[in-house]
This record gives C-alpha cells, structure tokens and sequence, in this order.
C-alpha cells in the first residue's frame, strides 16, 4: 500500500508530496520548499520514517514547483525527472524569479526524462505517467492505480482548473486534457493537486463550474 504525505510550501502554498510503501523507498514529487523551515520539515518526515529518497519528479517546471530541486539533489542526490517539454521553462526561472522578489537557487537538468506514457516503480509500487498538457507545455500526472490516487499538479483543482495564462499555456489543450485523460479515470480516484485540499473524479465530474456551466 502507498502512503502519502503532503507538505505544503513557499508564497505560493504549493504542495510538495512524499510517497511512500512498505519498502520505506520513497519518491518526492515537486519540491517547492523555499524556506529553512520547510526544507528541515521534509528532511525530518523522512527521517522519523526512516525513508530512503529514490526519485524526484516534477509535473512541470513553473518556479513554485522547482524551488527545492537543487536542495533535494544536495540533500539526496537525485536529479529531477520530467517531461523533457518542460525543460524550457526550468530554465527560464532564474530571469524572471528575482523579478518576482524570489531567492532561487539553480535547479540541475535532468540525466532521465520522462516520457508521455511509461510507468515509474519504486519499492513495490507503480505510478502510472498521465500527459495533460495546457496549463504548461508538457504538464505530467502520477497515477497509482491500485491505490487510486492521482498527482495531479496544475491541472484539476477542487472546484477549479489549472490557469493558463502563463507561457505555454493553453485553456483548449487544458479542458481536453482533462476530459479525455482525468475524467476517463475510474471515479473513486482521489486526486492530490499542486494547491489547495484533495478532491475526486467523480466530484469534479458532477460540480466543477469548469464543466457544468
């Protein structure tokens, strides 16, 4: 069985998930720890947990997802894994975050990319790669099937949808994205997004404004 642990980081109150099984192997999707606060907070989950850190993944490359990258590869050694899509816009951080009053430090390129549909196993658990692009250009999903639970980032948020005013986004590509590889999802499936508290398929289905206006 997969556990999960969310963490909620930075000025942007991103979420930064830690999954993990029985084999205390763990993965650590979109680190957006900003502060020595935050960072001490997942360093002890996994320590108290006795986890042992064998990923770390990326939905996607805006800056309040990546900003702990370079602290887990110096903490871990693991470099990010994404959609090679995405790699753009990891290197557009560093012109526009100190625009944006934000310290960043540089995150490393990946070795791996991930592409559209494979599978990623640590431990004894299989996550499933989703491709929803529209809010950024190659935007990834990790699916656990057998434990029903979807990481879903930016794109399918309670009662909402991920925006797609920001470079590479794409409203169209959006909603098709979430129509034709979300909702085909079976509907007890919990969806953990990059902000804000979790929801389901089969709520969203019903009473997202997104799709039943």
């Amino acid at each position: 069985m997969m556990n999960l642990e969310v963490l909620t980081n930075n000025p942007y109150q991103e979420n930064t998930y830690i999954l993990w099984d029985e084999t205390k192997e763990c993965v650590i999707i979109d680190p957006g720890m900003y502060t020595a606060d935050e960072q001490n907070a997942v360093v002890n989950y996994i320590k108290d947990n006795n986890l042992k850190p064998v990923l770390l993944l990326n939905t996607h490359c805006h800056i309040d997802h990546v900003f702990g990258n370079k602290f887990i590869y110096d903490q871990y050694g693991l470099k990010p894994q994404f959609h090679k899509g995405e790699l753009q816009l990891l290197h557009a951080v560093p012109s526009y975050a100190p625009q944006q009053g934000f310290r960043y430090e540089l995150s490393p390129d990946p070795e791996v990319f991930l592409s559209e549909s494979e599978t990623i196993n640590f431990g004894n658990t299989v996550l499933e790669i989703i491709f929803a692009p529209g809010h950024s250009p190659a935007h990834l999903c990790f699916y656990n099937k057998a434990d029903a639970i979807l990481i879903g980032g930016d794109v399918l948020f309670k009662g909402s949808i991920g925006r797609t005013d920001l470079p590479g986004g794409n409203h169209e590509t959006l909603i098709n994205s979430i129509k034709s590889q979300l909702f085909t999802l079976p509907e007890d499936v919990k969806v953990y997004p990059g902000h804000g508290p979790f929801t389901t398929i089969a709520f969203e289905k019903s009473f997202n404004p997104f799709f039943n206006s």
